[in-house]
């Protein structure tokens, strides 16, 4: 009898376990859904602010040029700042309101992992642990997926969608001065082509983060070489690539990693290391493709890097070594604090057959 009672709260604490780690899932997938969230309302928060800015620029414009301006613009004014200053504090409102859930959650979160450590030794956990770190990779690579897309909203809200607002106010402007003050307005159009032609160049160097087209046309060789250029043109920074080996085309699913893995490592060097020069090698060898990117930044911990306690963010480098890795590569790191930073990594050097380039 007691045997067959230890064995039933047996089955019942192992269940109890295998449902605590599903709640512990639920709960870390509900975390990451929130921490989005939380970010994306952040980054409205912050362009209603700058909404609300703007607008306020405009009625002190308005309040300049009283006499010439209608009454009625100047109410659609008055209205406009009205409108965007709730939508702003609606928008606070709910920002605080999902920080308080995450935090929330954060607890909650905290108390199963303790709960979880208990059972450490006991059998059958093991096979349930190992499918949850197993998906924990996959959460990764899609908060990382997340986090760049997040980033590219707020460069295109802070620079050509922001632009394209000023250029409407600017417009504006330009109208009501082409009977009162040509010369004024004049001025004003000098300003907004000098504003639409830097608008350009933002979009041109945009879309070339988001996929430059030269990757699928010329190879990833060229389109490093160019992008360093581009590093060095915008940021004072000194970055120069040596190319050894057979330079040739290979799969896109190659190229587009060694590429977005040398992009990575070097904003980070230029972000976070605050490095004056970066030095990069690409060498092509017969079986497989070296990359070596080294910088003379402020460096980091290695052993804290694995934790996310270091004093410089590494954005990206988790993410990064999971998905060499996946290709049968290999990512290693060398750094220390103010010595600067070594990363070098591997993959497969899978060409392209002769038929796909004449295809």
């Amino acid at each position: 009898m007691d045997e067959q009672n230890e064995s039933v709260e047996e089955l019942t604490i192992r269940g109890l376990v295998q449902e605590t780690f599903s709640e512990h899932e639920r709960t870390q997938n509900e975390l990451n859904e929130i921490g989005i969230l939380v970010k994306q309302s952040a980054a409205e928060v912050e362009r209603l602010s700058q909404h609300n800015t703007r607008v306020g620029t405009y009625l002190r414009q308005l309040q300049r040029n009283f006499d010439t301006i209608p009454r009625e613009d100047i109410k659609e004014g008055y209205e406009a700042l009205i409108n965007a200053q709730q939508r702003l504090f609606t928008m606070r409102g709910q920002l605080e309101k999902l920080e308080s859930d995450y935090r929330n959650l954060e607890r909650l979160f905290t108390l199963q992992q303790h709960l979880l450590e208990v059972t450490e030794g006991m059998e059958d956990v093991p096979t349930v642990r190992q499918r949850t770190r197993d998906q924990s990779g996959f959460i990764r690579v899609i908060q990382s997926e997340e986090a760049a897309r997040q980033s590219l909203v707020r460069r295109m809200h802070d620079g050509p969608a922001s632009s394209l607002s000023n250029f409407i106010l600017q417009a504006e402007i330009c109208q009501r001065f082409f009977d009162t003050d040509p010369g004024r307005a004049r001025v004003e159009l000098s300003a907004l082509k000098g504003s639409a032609t830097e608008t350009f160049r933002e979009v041109k160097d945009f879309i070339f983060d988001l996929r430059p087209m030269m990757l699928d046309d010329l190879g990833v060789v060229p389109t490093l070489r160019r992008y360093v250029e581009s590093v060095e043109d915008k940021n004072e920074i000194s970055v120069s690539i040596s190319v050894t080996g057979i330079e040739r085309r290979l799969e896109e699913h190659i190229e587009v990693s060694i590429f977005r893995g040398v992009q990575e490592l070097l904003t980070n060097a230029r972000v976070h290391g605050q490095a004056g020069s970066v030095q990069i090698l690409l060498d092509m060898d017969t079986d497989r493709v070296l990359i070596v990117v080294e910088d003379d930044g402020t460096g980091f911990s290695i052993e804290e890097e694995g934790t996310g306690d270091s004093s410089r963010p590494t954005i990206g480098l988790p993410t990064l070594r999971e998905r060499i890795e996946m290709l049968g590569g290999a990512l290693t790191l060398q750094s220390s604090v103010g010595h600067g930073t070594r990363a070098e990594f591997w993959v497969p050097a899978v060409a392209i057959e002769e038929e796909a380039l004449v295809t």
